[in-house]
């Protein structure tokens, strides 16, 4: 009995032990593992891969969400689908460890860094300090660190789907480029898709005040900015837009648009100095046509010329021979020849047959009714209007030729009629060499659009680097020096519309060549 008695001893003993044992092992296996707690090296986080820079415009899925998660890793391109580290995305992060956040599946390609050029904004870069520079084969040197920098968070609306997609991933891409040139940790980019319709930017621009934007870079088209206004003023954020429409302007909305007005002051000025006095115009109908007329009446007159003729046709024609022919006067100046020819042979001497024979090639008597001829359009419709100007006896030797910045594109020397024509525009080699490095980066040509984002986005940049209450209030936004951007000195007018300081170009064979410089500084 005793025996038995120990033997159920020792068995529960045992069950105890046992028990214990097995409380141990399922309490470690619940334990969360820390470093330091086995012998296992502690995990890492896998770099992201760089985007293919081809494949740049087309990562983002839904523009629209604030939050993409690349809070850690900065831009992240999540349709490249390949979890193994690139080697160039590890230098990436290791030499810029604290990128600026986009929050986009987007992601510049590393070329965009190898550029022994810093970026050309000069007064943008005194603000924010000297840029880092980069030689092949040797390694980067961070900027300093600009002190006092407040968080700050812009939002960017494009079109990144719709019938302006190319565009928009274009001005995307862009702001790409000066978010990583200019930015640090402490500046946050969030995209938002606007569909290219007014009911997707005034969607996007809700979020984007919901989000906590201090300002509203974008959106593209006129109609987009009149939806997004009410909302962003109600909210006191400004909205620095990409129109070329001057009635969007004003309350905190500004534009960075080409606008018509500036070219055709800038290159009637010109003109007027060569001597111009007598000015015509011929322009399509519609809003461009009269926005176009009147700038040009109203420099004109500043310039004590005068405004003799204008004519204006569907913008749909196809045969533009009746404008053109009414704008040279070219039914009276015929009859004038015909008439003269008559009372030459009528005189039956040697000075009337020496006249004849001098008025043997002449179309027309006397010369057009103006000095100089501003053709405001462009593209084939120019093409063709400027084809018929000789036939009609305008000749380009004797009138000036005149265009706007829709002549801003190569192969116009094709058409003799356009050959030497002046028209304004910015300077040509800040642009080349903006074209150059996205190529570098993205692998295509940029749309003329482009730089709008990247002097846009660059100067939120600075600004919002400045220790300000109120970075992008109207006296600062408004600054009457301007600033240097891909396109020249900018600058905001007193209604919000950019002024810029523009170039006079000539149109030769292959391309256009600059005959008078942009100013490097606004006078006034």
């Amino acid at each position: 009995m005793t025996r038995m008695v120990k033997i159920k001893t020792q068995t529960a003993r045992l069950s105890f032990v046992v028990g214990i044992v097995a409380l141990l092992v399922a309490a470690c296996e619940t334990l969360p593992s820390f470093p330091g707690m086995n012998n296992l090296p502690p995990k890492t986080e896998t770099v992201p891969r760089l985007a293919n820079p081809r494949l740049a415009n087309s990562g983002v899925a839904n523009s629209g969400v604030a939050n993409s998660g690349v809070a850690k890793s900065g831009l992240e391109n999540p349709a490249v689908g390949n979890d193994k580290p690139d080697p160039a995305a590890v230098e990436v992060a290791r030499v810029y460890p604290q990128r600026p956040r986009l929050q986009t599946g987007l992601r510049p390609a590393l070329k965009q860094y190898v550029d022994p050029r810093p970026p050309m904004l000069p007064s943008l870069e005194e603000l924010l300090g000297r840029m880092p520079q980069a030689n092949t084969g040797q390694s980067f040197r961070e900027p300093p660190p600009v002190p006092a920098t407040r968080g700050r968070r812009v939002a960017i609306l494009l079109p990144l789907t719709g019938a302006n997609q190319r565009i928009g991933q274009a001005l995307l891409s862009a702001a790409q480029m000066a978010l990583f040139e200019f930015a640090d940790h402490n500046f946050e980019l969030l995209v938002h898709d606007t569909h290219g319709t007014s009911e997707g930017a005034r969607e996007a621009v809700r979020l984007a005040i919901a989000d906590g934007a201090s300002l509203v870079v974008g959106p593209l088209l006129a109609s987009s900015v009149r939806a997004v206004s009410p909302l962003a003023k109600a909210a006191g954020v400004p909205v620095m837009a990409f129109s070329s429409d001057r009635t969007v302007v004003g309350g905190g909305v500004y534009t960075m648009g080409f606008f018509p007005g500036d070219e055709v002051r800038r290159v009637v000025r010109f003109a007027r100095k060569k001597g111009a006095v007598r000015f015509a115009l011929l322009a399509p109908r519609g809003a461009y046509g009269q926005t176009v007329l009147q700038a040009l009446q109203t420099e004109v007159e500043a310039l004590s010329g005068i405004v003799t003729q204008v004519q204006l046709y569907a913008p749909g024609e196809t045969d533009f021979s009746a404008p053109v022919k009414q704008l040279a006067n070219y039914d009276m100046r015929r009859k004038d020849l015909l008439d003269q020819r008559k009372i030459l042979e009528e005189r039956n001497d040697d000075f009337g047959e020496l006249a004849l024979k001098r008025l043997e090639n002449f179309q027309t008597l006397g010369d057009p009714p103006f000095d100089a001829l501003l053709v405001a359009d462009g593209g084939k419709r120019l093409v063709a209007v400027a084809a018929l100007l000789p036939f009609y006896d305008i000749d380009p030797k004797k009138v000036m030729i005149l265009g706007t910045g829709q002549w801003d594109e190569q192969g116009l020397g094709t058409e003799p009629a356009l050959l030497g024509g002046w028209f304004a525009a910015p300077d040509p080699a800040r642009r080349q060499a903006f074209s150059d490095k996205y190529f570098d980066a993205f692998g295509i040509r940029p749309h003329r659009l482009a730089t709008l984002a990247y002097d846009a986005t660059a100067l939120a940049v600075v600004l919002g680097a400045q220790d300000r209450a109120r970075v992008y209030a109207q006296n600062i936004m408004m600054d009457p020096t301007g600033f240097t951007g891909r396109d020249g000195i900018f600058r905001f007018g007193y209604d919000g519309a950019v002024e810029r300081g523009l170039a006079v170009m000539q149109v030769q064979r292959k391309d256009a060549k600059v005959i008078d410089p942009a100013p490097s500084a606004f006078v006034n």
